[in-house]
C-alpha cells in the first residue's frame, strides 16, 4: 500500500515538476525551487535556487519522508539567503507540515512550505536592511535640519543672550571711550610741548622789549619777521 501511494504521488510531481524534479534512485529525488524575492532600490540579484531533497521510507505516508536542503551545484550565494547557516531553520518550519499531513502524499504541501519559508526569511532581511538604511537616511534629515532651523529660542536664552549682548555692546563702549580720552591726552601734550614760554621766544630773539625773569610766562612783544623776497 506504501509504495503503491509512492509511486502515485510520484507520478503527479512529475506532471507538475516537469523541469525542476530530478531522480536520485528509485524512492528518492530531487526538487529545486527558484525563490521570488522583493528586491530594494539597486541591489537586485539573481532569484536563489534551493532543492529540496526527499527520500521515501518503506512506511510512507503512514511516517515522514526523509528530508533534505541542498543548492543547486555551482549555485551563486544569495546576499541573504545561505542554505548551509540557514537550513536547520527551515527544516525546522517544515516539521508542522509534515506532521499535519501524516499518512497522505504531502510532498507538494512540503515543496510550497519550503518555498514560503524560504522567501519569508529573505523577506525579513531585506526589510531589516532596509529599515536600518532608512533610520540612518532619517537621521542625516534631522542633522540638516537642525543645522537649518537652528538652535530653538527660550526665554532662558534669550535673556542670556541679551545679558551677553548688553555687555559686549557697553565694553566697546568703555573702549571707545578709553581711546578717545587717551587720543586727547595726547594731542593736549603736543599742544603744550610746542607752546613756547616768554623766555624761550626772548632767548630765541622773536620777541623785543625786555624779559621779566619774575614773569617767565608773560609774553614780550613779538616783532614781524621779515621774509625774504
Amino acid at each position: 500500500m506504501g509504495r503503491e501511494d509512492q509511486i502515485e504521488e510520484r507520478e503527479v510531481l512529475d506532471s507538475i515538476f516537469p523541469d525542476e524534479i530530478t531522480d536520485i534512485s528509485e524512492t528518492s529525488y530531487r526538487v529545486s525551487i527558484t525563490l521570488d524575492v522583493l528586491e530594494y532600490g539597486e541591489d537586485a540579484e539573481e532569484p536563489p535556487v534551493i532543492c529540496l531533497e526527499v527520500s521515501y521510507p518503506e512506511e510512507y505516508p503512514d511516517v515522514g519522508p526523509n528530508l533534505s536542503i541542498t543548492s543547486p551545484p555551482n549555485a551563486t550565494r544569495h546576499s541573504r539567503l545561505d542554505v548551509q547557516e540557514d537550513r536547520d531553520q527551515l527544516m525546522e518550519a517544515l516539521q508542522p507540515t509534515v506532521e499535519e499531513n501524516m499518512g497522505m502524499a504531502m510532498v507538494f504541501t512540503l515543496v510550497s512550505a519550503l518555498k514560503e519559508s524560504a522567501e519569508l526569511l529573505m523577506t525579513e532581511r531585506a526589510d531589516a536592511i532596509q529599515a536600518e538604511k532608512d533610520q540612518q537616511a532619517a537621521a542625516r534629515e534631522e542633522e540638516e535640519n537642525r543645522k537649518f532651523h537652528g538652535t530653538a529660542v527660550t526665554v532662558e536664552s534669550f535673556l542670556q543672550w541679551s545679558a551677553n549682548f548688553k555687555k559686549e555692546m557697553q565694553d566697546v563702549e568703555d573702549r571707545l571711550r578709553e581711546e578717545k580720552e587717551a587720543e586727547d591726552k595726547k594731542k593736549k601734550t603736543v599742544k603744550d610741548e610746542k607752546k613756547l614760554t616768554g623766555r624761550q621766544m626772548w632767548e630765541k630773539g622773536i620777541a623785543k622789549g625786555d624779559y621779566d625773569e619774575e614773569d617767565d610766562d608773560a609774553m614780550p612783544a613779538v616783532e614781524k619777521l621779515k621774509v625774504a623776497a
